[in-house]
């Protein structure tokens, strides 16, 4: 397996220093992680068919693009791949196209040929997709037999629209998976958050689908409100900086669910991903070096004991994350080149919404305000 890394900003392209020599023409996939106005305004595709003409590219938009170790906003980066033994197979959909994500997630699933089908990447439109619909329709598909990571697409911290691509002008609405085919590449992956749990733990009582409407019988806005203290003014902004730790029904570990908008007439909150009536949750807040440490955790579950630093580390964090880190954003990715002893090439993107499982060898879950990280290596 060999991997490039590519940036292309102002009309020029880098190559990164680290990259494998390799002809552009032998590239099997190629990730693109872009601005959404770059997208809209650079022929991206046309430039990245003319570059790698031979393969398989998907691309989405993100709320910032990490090359190797750098984090931008402006431009796109590419990770291009070659694989000596392993096959792969692309497949798409619409959400438009099914009743809702549950359904769309199944659909992409069942259109892969599951013979010998051990991994799949996705990535999803972080707009009109509901992501914990989408990993539910997955998992009842795959059933936990096939490791499954990736996230939504972004688009800064406006949340207006995002946009996936498929060896095509990338769109509103898509969903895109690519499936690895064979026993030669290992697959790894690792998801942390690093917020600090405060408060009593609270009893969801009124919520539908992604959005929430009371704790233990009380208004969730005016006691969320309440524990925002000064920082409630700045909302719906602010909220990023105070996202919820979830535990959901059936499992021991929460997932981090952030707050979308909310709605003062309604005293409602929306979700980045449904919180079901039944379910626990505590508030949670940020802090520095704990976000940053979990970058390192999320690292270290991604080599699961390995010796042998991976080909290449594909990385999705959460916007709000970034919001959180500032400019120190670039010491999450540092912390993680750092465990792989800076032998391996990073690239991805900060994301409305990270997939991965939460536990190794269980369906993938949907997380918010996580970095996660999927590896790859090809054994000889």
């Amino acid at each position: 397996m060999k991997t490039s890394l590519h940036n292309y900003q102002q009309g020029q392209w880098e190559t990164h220093e680290k990259s494998d020599g390799f002809d552009n023409d032998n590239a099997q996939l190629v990730l693109c992680f872009s601005s959404k106005q770059a997208l809209l305004e650079i022929p991206v595709y046309d430039l990245l068919k003319r570059r790698f003409p031979s393969a398989m590219i998907a691309m989405c938009s993100t709320a910032g693009e990490i090359y190797h170790t750098s984090v931008s906003d402006e431009g796109f980066t590419v990770a291009a791949l070659e694989f000596s033994s392993t096959k792969l197979q692309s497949q798409q959909v619409y959400i438009k196209d099914y009743a809702d994500s549950f359904d769309a997630g199944k659909a992409l699933i069942n259109k892969f040929d599951q013979k010998g089908l051990a991994y799949v990447l996705v990535l999803s439109d972080g707009r009109y997709v509901n992501g914990s619909e989408l990993v539910r329709g997955i998992n009842a598909v795959t059933e936990d037999k096939i490791l499954v990571t990736g996230g939504l697409a972004g688009d800064g911290d406006r949340f207006e629209s995002t946009l996936v691509g498929l060896n095509a002008n990338p769109e509103e609405g898509l969903i895109v998976g690519i499936g690895f085919y064979g026993d030669k590449l290992k697959v790894e992956h690792g998801s942390k958050g690093g917020w600090e749990m405060f408060g009593l733990e609270r009893l969801v009582t009124r919520s539908k689908d992604n959005v929430l409407y009371e704790f233990d019988g009380k208004n969730a806005l005016e006691l969320y409100k309440k524990y925002l203290g000064p920082d409630a003014e700045a909302l719906p902004g602010s909220a990023l900086l105070y996202p919820l730790a979830v535990t959901l029904p059936g499992n021991s570990e929460p997932v981090v669910r952030t707050i979308l908008a909310i709605d003062d007439e309604k005293g409602s909150m929306t979700f980045a991903g449904d919180i079901p009536e039944g379910t626990k949750v505590r508030f949670m807040r940020a802090n520095f070096d704990k976000l940053t440490s979990a970058a390192s955790d999320a690292a270290m579950q991604s080599q699961s004991g390995g010796k042998v630093a991976p080909s290449f580390s594909l990385l999705i964090s959460c916007v709000g994350r970034k919001l959180v880190l500032g400019s120190r954003t670039e010491d999450e990715v540092e912390a993680v080149d750092e465990i792989y002893g800076h032998q391996t090439l990073l690239s991805g993107f900060y994301s409305y919404g990270e997939i991965s499982p939460l536990v190794k060898g269980q369906g993938c879950q949907l997380h918010n305000q996580t970095m996660t990280i999927t590896t790859f290596h090809e054994m000889e």
